[in-house]
């Protein structure tokens, strides 16, 4: 998980949220993995029980393929910064519940919204992000129940798995406050109290 500020992206031509901006000062936090790394997506699945999150197209591709529906999954028709086969397009993206804009290197307040609608809901959303979903995975941490799964991709290795303690919580909310922006909005569009 590691935005790129260059990153191609229509997101800056419409209008959006402007909520959060990760500091250059973090950006090396989020090379580590938060949680184990998986390459085989029926073993993940063996130890997921509880809502699912999935962050990345190429996690929700393998996931979908293994049987398992993420109850909310965040894609952008990209991976590695170049566009996604056709194959993964159309299996992740067809119809997608949310569109949002989330420009790289931020968290808008259109995907903190589709994420808490997400998490609320009993039917399985689809996020279909303009620009980069790669932080979502911070505030989905932060915001999900205890026990879910939160799984995104880590280049070149594998799905990383984090299933969601009272610790990684606190630990997501903490890092969610040093980035740049307006913090209290986040809490209040999570419905979390900081």
């Amino acid at each position: 998980m590691t935005p790129d500020d260059s990153s191609s992206t229509d997101a800056s031509k419409r209008d959006y949220e402007e909520l959060l901006v990760l500091p250059t000062e973090l950006r090396h936090e989020l090379k580590e993995p938060m949680g184990p790394i998986e390459t085989d997506a029926d073993r993940l699945l063996e130890t997921v029980d509880g809502p699912l999150i999935t962050v990345g197209d190429v996690v929700t591709y393998h996931l979908l393929a293994a049987g398992r529906v993420p109850d909310v999954a965040f894609v952008d028709e990209r991976t590695k910064r170049d566009a996604v086969d056709a194959e993964i397009r159309e299996t992740v993206a067809t119809e997608p519940t949310h569109e949002v804009i989330n420009p790289p290197a931020e968290l808008s307040g259109d995907v903190i919204r589709a994420l808490r609608e997400g998490l609320a809901s009993d039917e399985p959303a689809t996020v279909l992000v303009d620009g980069e979903e790669d932080l979502v995975a911070v505030p989905a941490i932060a915001a999900a129940p205890e026990g879910a799964s939160v799984v995104y991709g880590q280049p070149d290795e594998g799905m990383v798995h984090v299933t969601v303690t009272a610790e990684h919580r606190a630990e997501m909310r903490d890092l969610l406050e040093r980035f740049d922006g307006d913090v209290e909005r986040l809490w209040e569009l999570l419905e979390i109290r900081s």
